[in-house]
Order: structure tokens, then C-alpha cells, then sequence
């Protein structure tokens, strides 16, 4: 069976729209994955990819990490944030 003329068109528009769909996809899916994360995790998963990557670029083992005490003003938003619903 030979396309002709105008079918060779709507095949390329309908890949373009399946192409789309499949983007706007996966998009949707990495973000869903990436607000099942509180602020903190996010924070703290960033700060051991810097140490491993400064351990790596320097050619040691591993850097320690330090924990950082919590400032008061993250103390009230972490407790103004369990206060408040969430919104979906």
C-alpha cells in the first residue's frame, strides 16, 4: 500500500502529536517524582553529590559532612509548613 500526497502529511502530523504527548509525558512523571520530596531531602541529597564530587575532583575518598543546625527562621517555616494544608 503506497501513501500518496496528503497521507505522507498526516502520518508526519500524527508522529508529531505522539512525539509530543510522549514529551509532555515524561515530563509529568519527573515532576510528580520530584515533588514527593520535602525541601530538606532535596538540600541534603545536593550536598552529598558535592562532597562526592569534590572527594572525586580532589582524589580522596570522601568528604565529611558537617550538619548544619537548623536557623529559626527554617524552625518556624518547617512548623508553619506542617500547619498548613496542602494543596493538590
Amino acid at each position: 500500500m503506497a501513501l500518496r500526497g496528503r497521507q505522507w502529511w498526516k502520518l508526519v502530523g500524527l508522529a508529531g502529536v505522539v512525539g509530543v504527548a510522549a514529551t509532555g509525558a515524561v515530563a509529568v512523571r519527573a515532576d510528580r517524582k520530584r515533588r514527593g520530596y520535602t525541601p530538606d531531602e532535596v538540600r541534603s541529597v545536593l550536598h552529598e553529590r558535592y562532597a562526592q564530587a569534590t572527594a572525586a575532583h580532589d582524589g580522596s575518598g570522601e568528604v565529611p559532612l558537617t550538619e548544619v543546625p537548623a536557623t529559626p527562621v527554617t524552625r518556624l517555616r518547617r512548623a508553619l509548613r506542617r500547619l498548613r494544608p496542602r494543596r493538590r
